[in-house]
Order: structure tokens, then sequence, then C-alpha cells
């Protein structure tokens, strides 16, 4: 796993010294090539030991592995040789081009380090979850609502019996109809309100299994899901975040959808029959 993608991951989880130097690589990390672990300690006003613990606890040899491996990924964030592109002034006089390219590169790392934040066998125990499930619920509130809705109507094109709510009342008076073996999807950026934990729980007691799909984030749901799906969208710009969340998670519901497709040969059939039956009623 990238190493900022794993400080971001484990973050929350960690003490407030550690956490000051996980803030200080990830704000500064193009920088930390400069700095010694000495150097590193005095910026922070802590003990060296404490940088040398900090790089071990993430599983790296010391603070120069860690280090050097930072330095790799920010080198291969820009442009492959450590140096970021550079658009003459007179060709592009309002950032257009700059901005463009910028946005496409800031999509692709984020689609790349959440493939890596999703191992295979993790996203291998989702797809066996689902394909055996006898129904899925799927829940998510405001915009995760909007992904929600969209994954469980794929779902159903795959002849998968789905239930799907973005009220919490509904959701919860659907509940009565959860049987062991059912899979409920549950949809939260950031895995936080308690609504959504209530949720999970009463559907784990009734012997169903949960799926949150969350940033890739320390979070109450993610910790007590039976498997997890991890979006990673981090920039410096909230408005570049949100979009980079969204483009991240679109991508990890399309790769679970074809994954879902290949497991299963009669689940194509019938995604295909489903979309005849949908093209005769637009035709007609």
């Amino acid at each position: 796993m990238p190493p900022l993608v794993k400080i971001r991951s484990e973050r929350e989880q960690m003490s407030a010294i550690e956490r000051r130097i996980a803030d200080f690589i990830l704000d500064n990390a193009h920088l930390l090539r400069d700095y010694s672990s000495q150097q590193l300690a005095n910026a922070l006003g802590i003990s060296q030991s404490s940088v040398v613990k900090f790089s071990q606890k993430l599983g790296f040899k010391g603070y120069p592995d860690l280090k050097y491996s930072v330095g790799a990924a920010v080198a291969l964030a820009s442009n492959g040789n450590g140096d970021v592109a550079e658009w003459p002034p007179e060709n592009d006089p309002h950032g257009y081009l700059q901005v463009a390219e910028g946005l496409r590169r800031s999509k692709a790392a984020a689609e790349e380090e959440t493939r890596v934040a999703n191992p295979q066998e993790e996203v291998e125990a989702v797809i066996a979850l689902i394909d055996a499930a006898p129904k899925v619920f799927v829940y998510g509130l405001g915009d995760d609502g909007l992904y929600a809705r969209e994954f469980a109507m794929r779902l159903a094109l795959l002849g998968i019996l789905t239930v799907q709510h973005a009220d919490p009342i509904l959701m919860t008076a659907n509940l009565s109809a959860a049987r062991p073996g059912d899979v409920l999807l549950v949809f939260s950026e950031f895995g936080k309100l308690p609504q959504l934990w209530q949720l999970s729980r009463q559907f784990q007691e009734m012997g169903g299994k949960v799926v949150s799909i969350t940033r890739h984030t320390a979070n109450p749901l993610r910790a007590h899901a039976d498997a997890s799906l991890a979006i990673c969208a981090h920039d410096p710009q909230p408005p570049v975040a949100q979009l980079l969340y969204r483009c991240s998670l679109q991508y990890l519901l399309d790769f679970v959808f074809v994954l879902l497709c290949h497991a299963n040969s009669d689940r194509q059939r019938q995604l295909a029959l489903n979309q005849e039956r949908i093209q005769q009623l637009i035709d007609n």
C-alpha cells in the first residue's frame, strides 16, 4: 500500500504525537526528502525516537525507508520523473490546460489509491456475499443515496432481489423481511452517523451481513461491518476532494459490478434479458 494512503488510513487510530507526525508528512510530502529524522523532530518539537517509532509502526525499517518510500510516491504522482509539468503562460493564459491536466492526474491517482486500498481477497469476499445473498438491502443518505440507488438498479438488472431506500424509517421497517444470508450495503462517506450503526447492528442481529462503503479512514461503520469497500480521495482543495471521492466511488462500484458479472454466467444472461426488455419498453 502506498505510504501516504497508509498514513491517511491509520491516522485516526494514532496517538496525538503520531498524528502530528502524520499531518506534517501528508502536508509536506514533497519536502520530506530534505528532512532528517532529527530535523523533522525539531520542527515538531518532539524526540527523534518518536519519529523512528512512527516509521517502524507503519511497517518501515526506519525513517530513511519511510522517507524514500514517500519520495517515490510523490515522484510517481507527478509526471514520472518528479517534476511537475509546466504550462507556458502564453499558451494557457487562464490556466485552463493546467486545471484540466491537474484534475485528470488527481482522478487517476485517486482511483489507483482506491484500487490498492481494496485487496483482491477483500473485494472477492464482498462479491461472494452479494452473489450468494437471497436479498440485498442497499442504503445511503444524501449524496450517498444517489450512488446507492444507482447501484441497487444495477444489481436488479443482474437478477438480484434488491431492497433500496433513502429513508431510515422505511429501511428500518423493511428489516423485518431480512433473513440469515441477506446482505446490507451501507453507503456513507464518513461512516459516523449513529442511525447507520443502529441499522447495521439490527441487520446483523437478524443474521445478515453488512458491507460498508466509506472513505478509507477508521470509522465506526467500517469497524463493525462484516466486510468493507474503501474509497481514497484526498486533495487540499475541498471541492476537488469531493469530486475525487465521487469518481473513485464510481470506479469501485463499476469494478464490483463487472466482477459480479464474471462471477456468475447466469447473471450475465439475466442482464442481457433485462436490457432487451427495457429496450422494448423504450421502443414502444
